[in-house]
Order: C-alpha cells, then structure tokens, then sequence
C-alpha cells in the first residue's frame, strides 16, 4: 500500500512523487514511455535545442555588425537532432536517478484506474490512499478532408533529418507561432494560418502585434480570420484550401494538443470528461471523486510544463492533508521566439472586462541601453496595473531575455506589488531588467527615460 501513486512521469507527475516522499509519504510513480513526458522528449527540450541553432544563425550571418568576419558553412540537421537527443537523454537520466535517490517507486507500464484506491499496472494491482493523474496530452489532427497525410506535427519536427522547402502551419497559439519562426529561420518558406482574428489571441494586443510585426519581417506570409477546409495530395505536396483561398505547399505543420485521458477507467470512477476531454478539478486540484488528484495537461488549460511542475507540488500537498489552492493566475507563459515574448497575469482586455480602471506603463527596448548595444531593439514592456492602488495586474514583454524577466514579474503579481514599489527597485546597469523597472516607472506617472506624457 502506497500513500500516493502518480500515474504518468512528465514534468508534473515526477514533481508530485518527489514532494510526496519530501513530506515524509511513500510514493509509486508509474510510466508507461519515457520518463520527462512531452516536455523532455517531444517539447520544450527539443525545441529549445532547434531555436538555439536559429539564434546562433541569426548572430553569426550578423557577425559583421560587431566587426567580425564570419560565415555559416552549412547547416547539418542530423546533428542537431543527435544534439536533441542527447540532451534529453541526460536528462532523463537525471531524473531516473533523483526518484532513485528521494525513494520514489518506478513502475514500468501504463496505468489505469481500477478504483479510487487501485491501478491496474500490467495486470498487477497497486493500491494507494491517494492517486494523482498526470498523463501529459499528444498530439492532435483536426477533422479536415486530406489533412492526415499532409500533417507534421510538433512531436515529428524536432526528429526531422531535413526540413521541408515550403510550411502551412495552421493555429494561432504560442507553439505554432514558434514553428513558425524555427522553420523561417533555416530558410523554409512558411505561411501562418491563423482561424481567429490575431495570432496569440490568449495574449494581449500588443504582444500579438509585435510578434506578428516581427515574423512578418522574417519573411513569414500571416493569414487571419482563415480556417483550413480540405488538403490534396498534388504531387510531391499538398494543395491546401482556406476559404476561398489556395496554396500549394510541402507539409501542414500543426501543434494542436489533446488530454491523454483516454483509456484511464475514468468512466468506471464516474469522473465525467470536459468536451475538450480533459478532467475538471477545482483549486486544490480534485477531481471530483475523493482522493483522486489531477494536474498538468491532463487537466486542460495553458498545457505548460511549468505550470504542471507547479500543479504537481500543489497537488502533491493536498494529497498529503494540505489545503492549498493552485495559483493558476500567476503561470506566466513564454515564447522563444525572435524576438522573444513573455507574459504573466491579466491582458489590457481582460482587465478592462473585469472592471478595472486600468493604468498602462510601457517602455520601449530601443531606448534600453543593453538593447542599444546588443542590436536586439526590438519589443518593450508593458504593465498593467488598477488605478486605486497602483496594485501590478499583468506583465507583458516582447524583447530579448523576456523568458528570464518574466520571473520577477511573477514574483511582484504574487506579492501584490505595486507599479511604484516596482519603480524604486535598482537594476543592473546595462540590462534587459532595466525595461521592468522603467515600464513601472511610466505605470507610476514618472518615466525618467521617456517625453512627459
């Protein structure tokens, strides 16, 4: 009998199991793949490991800006996917030996859910006063005529041995805005196809702005308002149809993703789906069967690892008599992108919605001095804060290190910082964090480094 069983070992699961035996419990995590889910395999590891490659491109062909002479004698993609892999080898590794290490039982296989208090593992039962799902999600195909044999989803790129001369990547989210800008970098000849109105429609106006102004001077075709309605094989590509529109392009990138919930025993516990598939919890992260817990993708929402990270203390602790609530408003959200973008808290809109009367401090990259210097002008960041107390609402940044800034602005959400308070703290000089303490500045009606309003 375990305290807790975690079934599923990506970034929230592997989280949940090792709190669980910090807090003094015996822990059983089960996996049926890789441990590190999406995120170490699939996702934020690979990824990060291809756009690095697109940021060393982009520095070296401008070499000569800072007086060196440099040229790029090609580009090897077996490499880089060997590269891929064995970063997230190590890491796994890691992680192997930390369960190893904190006590954490690893069982090899897939799950299910026989009870409250029982999986099903191979065939053998384990039983366990608490049990946490943290299945991750997969990719998905959307339902449209000729589209299967056409997609290349997130998951197949980053193992990609070539890239393909021509892109239709359809969404508007973060992952397919990434896409976009890693296959324009290495010379792809990319088309974003966005349904909504904007691209990044979760993220304020601005940053979609910005973002899209930016692809677009990558050489990165945007189309919104555009649903894709039939892909046909033509050739050795696809002729796709958005409306009353037609391209011909090589491949379909998509990024769309679904709960892995499927096959669990949830319907046998009598815990009902959301129409997105994913299961409903409440703030402390319970389903609403007693004693089963949820986090991560498995639950719907941003399908971050960081957030499930987070979850998988936060359930971890409740799980274990602990009554506390997930922050779910401070999971800032990020893209490494050129440039990059970051954001946590509430838009300009959604605050608007809700009532406030709202203050918008902005501060330009061009006028940062790091900025300057680097050649990396462009983005700024804009704080949204109420205008009775001054109290920081939002943070939105689109500029170079806005993945590392961001992280203060989490902090200053999370303590109900202030505009002013943010104003009077003292910054490196020169530097990117520079942008937060000055954007506060100008939220607190006193920029020193821009006209008067």
């Amino acid at each position: 009998m375990y305290d807790v069983i975690v079934i599923g070992g990506g970034p929230g699961g592997y989280a949940a199991a090792i709190r669980v035996r910090q807090l003094g419990a015996q822990a059983a995590l089960v996996e049926a793949a890789e441990l590190g889910g999406t995120c170490v395999n699939r996702g934020c590891i690979p990824s990060k490991v291809w756009l690095r490659a697109a940021y060393l491109k982009h520095w070296i062909e401008r070499a000569g800006e800072f007086g060196l002479k440099a040229a790029l004698g090609g580009f090897n993609p077996t490499a880089l996917v060997e590269r891929k892999n064995a970063v997230a080898q190590g890491i796994r590794e890691g992680m192997t030996a930390l369960l190893q290490k904190n006590g954490v039982t690893l069982i090899r296989g897939r799950g299910v859910l026989k009870s409250a208090r029982e999986v099903v593992v191979e065939g053998k039962t384990y039983e366990a006063k608490k049990i946490i799902i943290a299945t991750g999600s997969s990719p998905v195909v959307p339902e449209v005529p000729g589209l299967k044999e056409a997609a290349l989803t997130s998951d197949e790129l980053f193992n990609a041995g070539d890239l393909p001369a021509s892109v239709l990547v359809y969404g508007s989210g973060p992952i397919e805005v990434e896409m976009a800008s890693l296959l324009a970098a290495f010379g792809t000849k990319v088309t974003l196809a966005a349904p909504q109105s904007r691209i990044l429609p979760r993220e304020d106006h601005d940053v979609s702005q910005r973002l899209g102004q930016a692809l677009r001077e990558q050489g990165v075709e945007i189309i919104t308002g555009a649903t894709l309605a039939q892909v046909e094989k033509a050739g050795p590509g696809f002729i796709a149809r958005l409306g009353e529109k037609t391209m011909t392009v090589a491949r379909v990138a998509l990024a769309a993703r679904k709960p892995n919930t499927d096959g669990l025993g949830l319907p046998d516990l009598g815990l009902k789906l959301n129409d997105e598939g994913a299961i409903p919890v409440n703030a402390r992260l319970e389903t609403a069967v007693p004693g089963v817990l949820a986090l991560g993708d498995a639950t719907g929402g941003w399908m971050l690892s960081h957030a499930a990270s987070a979850m998988g203390v936060t359930a971890a602790e409740n799980a274990m008599g602990r009554q506390a609530d997930f922050p779910a408003r401070l999971i800032p959200r990020g893209l490494w992108t050129n440039p990059e973008a970051a954001a946590v808290g509430l838009t300009e809109e959604e605050a608007e919605k809700q009532g406030h009367e709202v203050i918008v401090g902005d501060f330009p990259y061009p006028v940062n001095g790091l900025a300057m210097l680097r050649g990396q002008v462009d983005g700024a960041v804009k704080i949204i804060s109420e205008a009775k107390y001054g109290e920081i609402l939002g943070v939105h940044i689109v500029g170079a290190g806005a993945t590392e800034i961001i992280g203060e602005a989490v902090l200053a959400l999370q303590l109900e910082c202030t505009a002013d308070t943010l104003a009077h703290t003292i910054r490196m000089h020169p530097t990117f964090s520079e942008c937060m303490m000055d954007a506060a500045r100008d939220a607190a009606a006193w920029a020193l480094y821009l006209p008067p309003k």
